[in-house]
C-alpha cells in the first residue's frame, strides 16, 4: 500500500479506537487500552509488516516503561497514605485553610504554581502524581482533584525535569541533521545557543497561551463540579495574577538562562510571590466558594480512596513539620535533576534490556532516579519526622500496595501499544513504510501545505497523546517539523517551537498520564470523563498556538493565522458573556450530566 491518505487512516485506527472507547462510549482504560493494543498489533502486522520478534519486542518495552511508571505511581501512593497516618495532611489542609478557604484559590496555588515546580524540577506525569492526591486530601472530590492536576500539565511541561522536553526531544530530534546544521551555521550559533533560542520562542508562546489556564482551571472547577461556571469568572483577576506570577519569570529565566529552569525558578517564584500576597488578602475574592456537601456529590465524582479529612483539636503538629516531606521531595528532585554528578550517578545506576528477542529495541530502567524512588525516600524521612508508629507504617503500605492494582492493567497494555506505534519505522517493519506518527503527520502536512503551522501544534499534541510526554513527541517530529518548515518557506525555529508548546497541551489528555493521576486517588474507570473535560484546554491551547504560530511567521493581517486567533477571541467573549448570564437557578446536576 502506497496510498499516503489510506496509510494515514490505517495508522489512525488504534488511536481512533481508543478514542472512540474511552471518550465516546466511556470505557474504562481497563477494556479500553486492550482493544487498542490488538489494533496497533493487527495494523503493524498486516500494513506495516512488522514481524513477530518486533511486535513482542515493542510489546516487552512497553512492559518496561510501564513498570517504571507504576513504581512512581507506588511512591505517590505511599507519600499520600505516609501523610494521612502521620496526621500530617490535616495540618497541610488547615494550613491551606488559614491562607483562604476558597477552593479556586486552593486549586491555583497548589496545581498551578506548586504544580509548575514539581513540573519543573521532576516532569513525566509526577506533578498531577503530587497534586491530584494532595487536593483530595483538602477534601476535592477525587475527579476534580485529577482534572486540576492534569490541565496544569500543559504550560509548564516543556521546560520539565529541567528542560529535558527541549534539551533532549528538541536537541536530539535535530542533531546531526545537516539541514539543521546548516540553519544553525546561517544564523550563527552553535547549538547549545540554537537550544536556547528554541527555548525562549517555546516559553514565550506559553506565556502568551497559558495566561489564561488558570481561569479555564477554576472556570471548569466550579462548572462541572459547583453547578455554575460563573463562580469560577469571578476570581479573574486572581487567576491572571497567579498565571503572570509564573509565566514572566519563566520567560524571564528562559532568556538569561536558558532552557532548564523556567519552569522550576518560574512556579517556585509565583509560588512564593502569590502566597506571600494571598496571605494579606491580595485579590482573594470577597465570597468564599465551596463545592456542595459530600451528600450532594454525584457518584462518579468520587474513587475508592478517601483520606481522613477529620482534625482533632489539640493534635495537630507544627506546619513546616507536616510540610517536611514535600520539602524533602522538591529538595531531592532538584538535587537529581540539576547538580551534575549526583545526576550522572543516579542515572547510572540502571537495569537494562538490550537487543530484546534480538531486535534492536532495548530499554532500561533507572530505579534511583526515577521519582518514585524520591517519594519512597521522602517516606522514609517522614517516619524519623513525624515519629511514626510501627502499625501506621505498615498500614500505609498495605493501603498503596493494594490501590495501585487497579492501575496495572490500563497500563500495561497503554505502553506497549505506544511502542508499537513507534517502533514501526522502516528499520523495524518490511515495506518500508515511515513509522505510524511520522505517516499522520506527513499525511496532515500535504492536506495543509503553506498553512503547516496551524496544525503543527496539533501534531505535537497527537505525539503526546501517544507517547504520554512531551520529550518523545519532540523527539519524534522536531525534525519533520523543521523540514516542513523550510519546505513551505517558514521560520523553522517557531514552527519547531508551536511544535514543542503543542507537545506539552497533549499532556492533558494522554491516556497513561490521566490513569497514573487517576491512580493517585483511587478514580478508576472514569479516564473517558477526564478527557472530556480536559479536551477544552488541550483545544484551547492547540487553536491559540496554532494561531499565534502563523501569526509570527506571516505577520498581522488578512491571512489564516490572524482569522483564527480572532474567531477564537470571538469564541471565548461569547463563552464569558454566557457564563456571566448564567443564573443562580441553574442546579448541579443539570451541569454535570450535560
Amino acid at each position: 500500500m502506497d496510498n499516503l491518505g489510506l496509510l494515514s487512516l490505517a495508522a489512525l485506527a488504534p488511536i481512533l479506537v481508543v478514542a472512540v472507547l474511552l471518550v465516546g462510549l466511556r470505557w474504562p482504560a481497563t477494556y479500553a487500552m486492550p482493544v487498542g493494543f490488538a489494533a496497533a498489533v493487527v495494523v503493524g502486522a498486516l500494513v506495516w509488516g512488522m514481524d513477530a520478534a518486533v511486535l513482542a519486542a515493542a510489546s516487552v518495552e512497553g512492559l518496561i516503561i510501564a513498570l517504571g511508571l507504576l513504581y512512581i505511581i507506588f511512591g505517590a501512593l505511599l507519600l499520600l497514605q505516609t501523610l494521612t497516618a502521620s496526621g500530617a495532611l490535616a495540618t497541610i489542609r488547615a494550613g491551606f485553610t488559614t491562607v483562604s478557604a476558597d477552593r479556586r484559590v486552593q486549586a491555583i496555588i497548589i496545581g498551578w504554581l506548586f504544580g509548575s515546580f514539581i513540573e519543573g524540577a521532576s516532569g513525566f506525569g509526577t506533578p498531577a502524581a503530587v497534586v491530584a492526591p494532595l487536593l483530595l486530601a483538602l477534601g476535592f472530590p477525587a475527579m476534580a482533584a485529577v482534572m486540576v492536576g492534569l490541565i496544569i500539565q500543559s504550560t509548564p511541561v516543556s521546560f520539565g525535569a529541567a528542560g529535558t522536553p527541549v534539551l533532549t526531544g528538541l536537541g536530539q530530534g535535530l542533531a546531526g541533521d545537516p539541514a539543521v546544521e546548516a540553519r544553525v551555521a546561517v544564523l550563527g550559533l552553535d547549538m547549545p545557543a540554537y537550544l536556547q533560542v528554541l527555548g525562549l520562542q517555546v516559553a514565550t508562546m506559553h506565556a502568551i497561551v497559558g495566561t489564561l489556564i488558570p481561569l479555564f482551571l477554576v472556570c471548569m472547577l466550579t462548572g462541572f463540579f459547583g453547578g455554575r461556571f460563573v463562580d469560577g469568572l469571578r476570581v479573574w483577576p486572581f487567576a491572571i495574577y497567579a498565571a503572570l506570577a509564573m509565566t514572566i519569570p519563566s520567560v524571564t529565566v528562559a532568556a538569561l538562562l536558558g532552557p532548564e529552569f523556567p519552569s522550576l525558578l518560574g512556579g517556585l517564584i509565583g509560588l512564593a510571590l502569590v502566597m506571600f500576597t494571598s496571605s494579606r488578602g491580595f485579590l482573594m475574592p470577597a465570597q468564599t466558594w465551596d463545592f456542595p456537601p459530600r451528600e450532594r456529590w454525584v457518584d462518579r465524582w468520587t474513587g475508592t480512596l478517601e483520606p481522613d479529612t477529620s482534625t482533632v483539636a489539640g493534635t495537630r503538629m507544627n506546619i513546616w513539620l507536616a510540610w517536611s516531606p514535600y520539602v524533602v521531595v522538591a529538595v531531592l528532585l532538584v538535587l537529581s535533576r540539576t547538580v551534575t554528578p549526583v545526576t550522572d550517578f543516579l542515572t547510572g545506576i540502571t537495569i537494562d534490556f538490550d537487543e530484546i528477542f534480538g531486535t534492536g529495541i532495548s530499554e532500561s530502567l533507572q530505579p534511583v532516579y526515577l521519582p518514585g524512588f524520591v517519594f519512597v525516600v521522602a517516606c522514609l524521612a517522614t517516619y524519623a519526622l513525624h515519629r511514626m508508629r510501627p502499625a501506621q507504617i505498615a498500614e500505609s503500605w498495605k493501603v498503596a500496595g493494594s490501590q495501585l492494582a487497579g492501575a496495572a492493567v490500563a497500563l500495561l497494555f497503554a505502553l506497549p501499544l505506544v511502542r508499537i506505534l513507534i517502533n514501526s519505522g522502516p528499520e523495524y517493519n518490511s515495506t518500508g513504510l515511515s513509522s505510524m506518527p511520522i505517516t499522520l503527520a506527513e499525511g496532515a502536512s500535504v492536506l495543509t501545505g503553506s498553512a503547516w503551522p496551524l496544525l503543527a501544534p496539533w501534531i505535537g499534541a497527537l505525539g503526546a497523546f501517544i507517547a504520554g510526554s512531551n520529550t518523545v513527541s519532540n523527539l519524534t517530529f522536531s525534525l519533520f517539523q523543521f523540514a516542513t518548515a523550510e519546505n513551505i518557506g517558514a521560520v523553522p525555529e517557531t514552527v519547531v517551537a508551536t511544535q514543542a508548546v503543542g507537545g506539552a497541551a497533549g499532556n492533558m489528555v494522554t491516556v497513561h498520564n490521566v490513569v497514573a493521576a487517576s491512580a493517585t486517588v483511587g478514580l478508576l474507570g472514569r479516564e473517558g470523563d477526564l478527557i472530556r473535560k480536559t479536551i477544552i484546554p488541550t483545544t484551547y491551547y492547540c487553536l491559540f498556538a496554532g494561531g499565534l504560530s502563523f501569526v509570527f511567521i506571516n505577520g498581522v493581517g488578512l491571512n489564516a493565522g490572524t482569522g483564527l486567533l480572532v474567531a477564537l477571541a470571538a469564541v471565548l467573549a461569547a463563552v464569558v458573556v454566557r457564563i456571566a448570564r448564567q443564573q443562580p437557578s441553574e442546579r448541579l446536576t443539570e451541569n454535570v450530566q450535560r
